[in-house]
């Protein structure tokens, strides 16, 4: 009969950590060792956990060495002799891994860009994938202005987010300018946050507004910034829009921006407001909504 198991219970990045750290802990090898995996959860970036049960599994007793069954009488003749009974075969102990992965909502994937239209040159700026922000306008309201009540409400929720993320990053207050409160994010992982062209630090956003406008006064947004990001990005985009109103100008045909998300798209038409004979609008519904810059009538 199979000796009692010993168990323990272990957290670690991957089954094969765990395993490992079972092991060590049990005092055993890894192959004396059954693995159920309780939980698998994966954070907000990428970083995952697992926690599983490991259990000893004791070596089965060494079967006792018998002499060899003496040979049977002959049966007499005419007679019906006994058949001996073969010995059963010893059965192998199997070690079976079950795995129970706990669904994990991940990051929804920011939508596809929408295929070209034919209208116009379209200018192309290295722009993130769109994210879908809280219904907003594109110009500078001034009716609505975030306090520090506002403010300190938004801070606290970035860092439970990134609390709960398990990422070593800081966050502050930057500043407040009208309906928008500036947090800044530094720190080792920041770069998480960041992503590829700042489409995670987008979606970031996105969720910490979404969270935000059950909390405090509608119409109150967060800006967040890591790596100084959002700076360099603005100083990028309204020298691309400047760049292509020059050539709308010149060639009398509207350029069309690839998608943006709403605080980008105010950057542009902020950038442009100022150039004579050119206008600018957005046009489209989110996620594809877009600006366009054409020659003014």
């Amino acid at each position: 009969m199979q000796g009692l198991m010993q168990t323990v219970e272990i957290s670690a990045k991957s089954v094969q950590d765990a395993t490992k750290q079972a092991a060590d802990k049990l005092g055993v090898s890894p192959d004396q060792v059954r693995v159920t995996v309780l939980e698998e959860t994966k954070g907000l970036f990428g970083k995952s956990t697992v926690r599983v049960r490991a259990e000893v599994i004791e070596a089965a007793p060494a079967p006792v060495a018998t002499a060899p069954a003496a040979a049977a009488p002959a049966a007499p003749k005419g007679g019906r002799g006994k058949k001996a009974a073969p010995a059963p075969e010893p059965t192998p102990q199997v070690v079976i891994e079950e795995v129970q992965a706990t669904a994990v909502s991940a990051p929804v994937e920011a939508p596809k860009e929408p295929a070209r239209r034919g209208r116009g040159k379209k200018a192309e700026p290295e722009a993130p994938a769109p994210v879908v922000e809280p219904a907003e306008s594109e110009a500078t309201e001034t009716e609505v202005l975030a306090s520090q009540s506002d403010a300190d409400t938004l801070l606290l929720l970035v860092r439970e987010l990134l609390d709960a993320a398990q990422l070593t990053v800081t966050a502050k207050i930057g500043s407040i300018s009208g309906k928008y409160v500036n947090i800044t994010l530094d720190g080792k992982d920041v770069a998480f946050i960041v992503g590829k062209h700042g489409e995670v630090l987008n979606a970031f956003q996105y969720l910490v507004n979404i969270v935000a406008s059950r909390r405090i006064e509608r119409g109150v947004r967060a800006t967040i910034d890591g790596n100084d990001y959002r700076r360099r990005r603005e100083e990028a985009l309204t020298q691309l829009a400047q760049k292509i109103a020059e050539q709308v100008q010149k060639r009398g045909e509207e350029a069309v921006l690839d998608a943006l998300p709403a605080f980008e798209r105010r950057i542009v038409h902020k950038a442009l407001g100022e150039i004579s004979g050119i206008t600018t609008y957005s046009e489209g519904e989110e996620p594809n909504r877009r600006v366009v810059i054409a020659p003014a009538d």
